[in-house]
């Protein structure tokens, strides 16, 4: 009778296959709340990593990390129209504290455009104040109607961004530097996903911005997953909240803002993208352990294998040393294989005796012997050539399920089918796109001919990628 396999296929149920990978590696429970999660440590360790990786961009782009309270007076979302209209079905609202009713409900922060922009108009007033470049790390929450862990949890984890110009076009090109410049380079690089970045049409901009950019990955089953997006806010907030300077030519002018945010969803996105049937795989240049070197068993192999692991880590590579040796090796391997490190290194009394150690790699598959010596050069050009191959794989999969339509009914047949569609814009328009909306499929977002972000959303030669997503 064959064995049955640790995880469910992703042909048979991609959304089982992913729910198991999730519990199977050990990288999050649900939480106690309906829509909440726990992420164990090796999930967390991904985040961690996104977040050095990034919050060194973000840095490099002059933003200085601070923290806003999670907790915002209601009425501070109700002074930007279309921000409280886009946001009211999601808020989670605190009426009752210390045993009393509130004066005045408080928002738990599903965003900080407003409280942000509350202190901003007190600490800009001249021109020399700006641009004022604000990050945060914290917490959100969205109450969620159909969880799913890291995609769509009601409290998540992320980045927000917030930025003032004294000129549109800075804040402009301050957006599309995050976009492209911190966020596209960190997803294509080190996450190793093939990212579209593109512009969102009207209906999908975020609530209160005068334009939206995204960034869409292409999943292993051929749905869209918005791995993060950079705002124009124009004047809208600074409006709202009387955020304003003092010009050179000593006239009172309102603040053009930018914001901007990734979360946790990012490691959903890592995980659809680059998982197999036999688990995760982890980019090289992500991952928090890059190397494993696992004792298979004896006393002389465990020291070797301790040895090595400290060789390793002084060469400058993310090391995990596994000499439990009372765990059956296969059990071990598995669990390993399951998490996506992206080298196991194992050594038994053989392998002594011989000088080497088997190299197995996580990406392309496979093992090979190789000498115990070679293994401190050998390594870093292996993980460059996985890191190199996922990107690869990502880049083929979205090219080669993309397809040129011409109607919007081929465009629907093409993301039912499993894949993205590319439409003329003008062909397709907003009323389309509302139709396309009816078969749960949406506009992920335009770009120009050339792949490049179209100047604007009705700019000659501009075409949409239609989907269905996450």
């Amino acid at each position: 009778m064959a064995k049955a396999p640790v995880l469910t296929p992703q042909a048979e149920d991609f959304p089982r296959w992913y729910q198991d990978l999730i519990n199977k590696a050990e990288l999050a429970d649900n939480g106690p709340v309906r829509g909440t999660m726990v992420i164990r440590p090796y999930g967390y360790g991904l985040w961690e990593r996104m977040q050095q990786e990034m919050d060194a961009r973000i840095k490099e782009s002059g933003a200085q990390n601070a923290y806003f309270p999670m907790f915002i007076p209601q009425a501070y979302l109700t002074k930007e129209a279309e921000h409280v209209e886009g946001f009211a079905p999601e808020l989670a609202v605190v009426t009752h504290g210390g045993g009393k009713e509130l004066e005045e409900p408080v928002v738990v922060r599903p965003t900080s455009e407003t409280i942000i922009n509350d202190y901003f108009s007190k600490w800009v007033q001249s021109y020399r104040d700006l641009p004022l470049l604000i990050n945060q790390w914290a917490n959100v929450v969205r109450w969620e109607m159909r969880p799913r862990v890291f995609l769509r949890t009601s409290e998540f984890l992320w980045q927000e961004g917030h930025t003032a110009h004294a000129t549109y076009e800075d804040a402009r090109d301050y957006a599309a530097h995050i976009h492209r410049n911190v966020y596209g380079d960190f997803m294509t690089n080190v996450l190793g996903i093939d990212v579209v970045l593109g512009r969102k049409t009207p209906k999908e901009r975020f609530a209160g911005a005068i334009n939206t950019l995204t960034l869409e990955g292409m999943m292993g089953d051929g749905k869209a997953l918005q791995m993060g997006t950079s705002h124009e806010l124009g004047q809208n907030f600074a409006k709202a909240f009387h955020t304003s300077y003092l010009s050179k030519e000593g006239k009172q002018e309102l603040v053009w803002q930018t914001s901007w945010g990734v979360s946790t969803r990012m490691v959903g996105g890592l995980i659809m993208s680059h998982g197999d049937d036999n688990g995760l795989r982890v980019p090289p240049r992500l991952a928090h352990v890059q190397v494993v070197v696992m004792a298979i068993k004896g006393d002389e192999a465990v020291a070797k294998v301790r040895e090595l692991g400290d060789r390793l880590k002084a060469a400058g590579l993310r090391v995990r040393v596994d000499d439990r040796v009372d765990i059956p090796f296969g059990r071990r391997a598995v669990d390993w294989e399951l998490k996506g490190v992206p080298v196991r290194i194992e050594i038994g009394p053989r392998d002594l005796e011989a000088g080497t150690a088997m190299l197995a790699r996580r990406i392309p598959g496979g093992k090979e012997p190789v000498q115990i010596e070679a293994l401190t050069d050998l390594l870093p050009k292996v993980l460059e050539e996985d890191q190199a191959q996922l990107l690869r794989e990502s880049r083929e999969r979205r090219e080669s399920r993309t397809t040129d339509v011409a109607t919007l009914e081929e465009a629907a047949e093409a993301a039912v089918a499993g894949g993205w569609a590319r439409i003329p814009w003008d062909v397709l328009g907003p009323e389309g796109e509302a139709k396309l909306g009816e078969q749960a499929v949406t506009v992920r977002c335009l770009i120009a001919e050339d792949g490049s972000v179209p100047e604007s959303d009705d700019a000659p030669g501009t075409l949409a990628i239609v989907a269905r997503s996450y």
